[in-house]
């Protein structure tokens, strides 16, 4: 599973998975680009971690293509940007619509085409990680904007796997249950809900970030070379249940 000394761009990787991420991949020896919006992250990820770190707003169809862009060249992809809102259905606001589809969505395939032409041009080959969420599966309460971009997200996922593969890049998605990230204890917080998601899951737990950072890892890496276009699970069992 060796990925050292190849340069990784990780978007939203100042926080969650992302930031799990970003360190694993440090720890692994790989030069990690950071694209994060907040300037403290940005801060953290250089002092911290080393990473070259780039502040950006990926609501900002013209900022994320000038990020992504700034990013280049690299060796791999993850794209872990994500945000939520916590509306019902029939209370979900059109700007916060926009706004998950913009982040969720639009950025992943944004960042994702600049990539994807650099190694183009470059005769190389790649692969790209997209974070999903079990959300694209599943119809979770106050989450309709949410699940809507993550399915979105799929979409994008098994469309670019099938176009992409010939140039040599693989595409995958892994799609997390609940993450013990500091979005998730916000959507979360109430026992009465967390509960009726745990008893779903058979392992009786939510993910830690380092979990999902480990199967990203293996999704780049040589040994999931015949992998492409799947959505991969990290739910404890929560879809056969």
């Amino acid at each position: 599973m060796s990925i050292e000394g190849k340069t990784v761009i990780v978007t939203g990787a100042g926080k969650g998975i992302g930031r799990a991420t970003a360190q694993l991949l440090v720890e692994r020896g790989v030069r990690v680009v950071a694209l994060t919006r907040s300037a403290e992250d940005v801060e953290a990820l250089r002092q911290d971690l080393g990473c070259v770190a780039i502040k950006v707003d990926l609501a900002d169809a013209v900022a994320t293509r000038e990020a992504a862009i700034a990013a280049l060249p690299a060796d791999f992809l993850i794209n872990c940007a994500g945000t939520t809102e916590l509306q019902s259905f029939l209370d979900t606001s059109v700007e916060a619509f926009d706004h998950l589809m913009a982040v969720n969505t639009r950025a992943p395939m944004i960042v994702a085409q600049e990539y994807a032409r650099s190694l183009i041009r470059e005769g190389r080959k790649g692969a790209i990680v997209n974070v999903s969420s079990v959300a694209s599966f599943v119809g979770i309460p106050d989450h309709a904007a949410y699940c809507a971009s993550k399915s979105g997200l799929d979409g994008l996922t098994r469309v670019m796997a099938r176009e992409l593969a010939p140039h040599g890049i693989r595409v995958n998605g892994v799609h997390p249950t609940v993450t013990l990230t500091p979005m998730a204890v916000k959507a979360w917080s109430d026992p009465d809900k967390a509960a009726g998601m745990l008893n779903r899951i058979p392992v009786g737990r939510f993910v830690e970030p380092v979990e999902v950072a480990t199967a990203i890892l293996f999704l780049l890496s040589d040994d999931a070379a015949m992998i492409n276009g799947i959505s991969m699970p990290i739910d404890g069992g929560l879809m056969i249940s």
